[in-house]
């Protein structure tokens, strides 16, 4: 048994180097075909040290750069091969590949980078936090009251971007000494702004839901998915009324840490297709592409797990159903929108007709979207967050030149020389 093991780790292994290879020959193809970014032009980096399972990560972030670069020049530094990739058929702007360290002091030493920007925690943020002539600013891949919101993480940066009052009183209760007020500047969620796309689907007069659960998480306190317990029961639940219509979105890392979360994922799909083939009309869709957005503003109802996606959806003020974990290890923050959410539980999946039909009407549960819209986002008008970005984004810049300027007088002074 444990000769076979052995064999089929070695097996994997040479896979693994064989993938990663094949991967390092196309991206040096790819780059001697890529011009270089010309010396002395980036105001701001976007840091992503991650591989390809996260993109999306970086991906919502697309069109918020792009606005931003036609102010303020733009790169994303980039340390996985794989990644680089798929950065250069995709990102809208420029893209470094820095995978050693030498790189990444080449391009800090050849730029005039004002602010580093990063979207998760990768523990790889360190080699770029070192930098001191910087701000380093963390702004996240969504807004959620998930655990990973408050991680004493967020003290490792000069700064945070933050969606609005509920992330700065979130951050106030759980982090000893950490000053909100000083250290959060609220943009709202400019990626909001751009919610669009080209529907897969003509649409017609079935009630659109959007069912786009997490992954099953890494441990027990953030066991937040649903698919496992929740989501074949909906699903059939919707496709056997003629007057609903599917967006199945799951997590890109759905069924990478449990075999039988995968397999109900599977079985969703496999429904899916199958209503598909049996009523040409059904046009339920199952969605696994980089693009986010179309679904949030396309669909009447959404159920999402506890995830970003909640308040993805909650910007945009329409109705929202959100599931609860069956697991009581999972950790639920119930200190904000959580508490006045409208809950749909394992046992009532089957029943989530009903569940649908009620938030469509409810008046009561439209007041309290706006409520906590508000309190998350400040406002929601169509470009405002945008411009927030933009304000917050600006005044750290004025605060670098301010302290460059002074770094720069103090080196000239008399008194500062050997």
């Amino acid at each position: 048994m444990a000769v076979s093991r052995d064999i089929g780790l070695a097996y994997k292994l040479v896979r693994r180097m064989g993938r990663s290879w094949s991967t390092r020959r196309k991206l040096a193809g790819r780059l001697e075909q890529t011009s270089r970014l010309r010396p002395g032009t980036i105001r701001i980096a976007v840091y992503y040290a991650d591989g390809p399972v996260n993109l999306y990560q970086i991906r919502q972030w697309y069109a918020p750069l792009a606005e931003l670069a036609k102010t303020h020049p733009v790169a994303i530094v980039v340390r996985n091969p794989a990644t680089m990739l798929t950065l250069l058929e995709e990102s809208p702007v420029p893209v470094v590949y820095a995978r050693q360290t030498v790189d990444l002091e080449t391009f800090v030493a050849q730029q005039p980078v004002a602010m580093t920007l990063y979207v998760n925690q990768n523990s790889r943020n360190f080699q770029m936090m070192r930098y001191g002539r910087m701000w380093h600013v963390f702004i996240n891949h969504g807004e959620s009251d998930k655990m990973y919101m408050t991680t004493n993480q967020f003290k490792a940066y000069d700064y945070a971007f933050v969606a609005g009052d509920a992330a700065r009183a979130r951050l106030s209760a759980n982090l000893w000494d950490y000053d909100v007020e000083k250290r959060t500047l609220a943009i709202g969620r400019p990626q909001a702004d751009h919610f669009a796309g080209t529907l897969p689907y003509t649409p017609d007069d079935r009630t659109v839901v959007l069912y786009a659960p997490t992954w099953e998480g890494d441990r027990a306190a953030a066991a937040y998915g649903s698919i496992a317990t929740h989501g074949t029961a909906l699903v059939r639940a919707l496709t056997a009324d003629p007057r609903f219509r599917v967006i199945y979105r799951p997590h890109p890392r759905s069924g990478v840490a449990d075999p039988a979360y995968r397999a109900a994922h599977l079985a969703i799909v496999a429904l899916l297709d199958e209503q598909n083939k049996s009523d040409s009309t059904a046009q339920h869709v199952y969605d696994d592409g980089p693009a986010l957005g179309w679904q949030l503003a396309a669909a009447d109802v959404a159920i999402t797990d506890i995830s970003a996606m909640v308040y993805d959806r909650l910007a945009t003020g329409r109705p929202l159903l959100v599931t609860r974990p069956a697991s009581p290890a999972a950790d639920v923050d119930e200190t904000g929108y959580l508490s006045a959410a409208e809950w749909l539980r394992a046992d009532d999946a089957a029943d989530i007709v009903a569940a649908v039909d009620r938030v469509l009407l409810d008046e009561d549960a439209r007041v309290r979207l706006e409520f906590w819209a508000r309190h998350h986002f400040g406002e929601t008008t169509p470009g405002v967050a945008t411009a927030r970005f933009q304000r917050a984004v600006d005044t750290l810049v004025e605060r670098w030149n301010d302290f460059a300027a002074r770094s720069t007088a103090v080196a000239s002074t008399p008194e500062s020389r050997p």
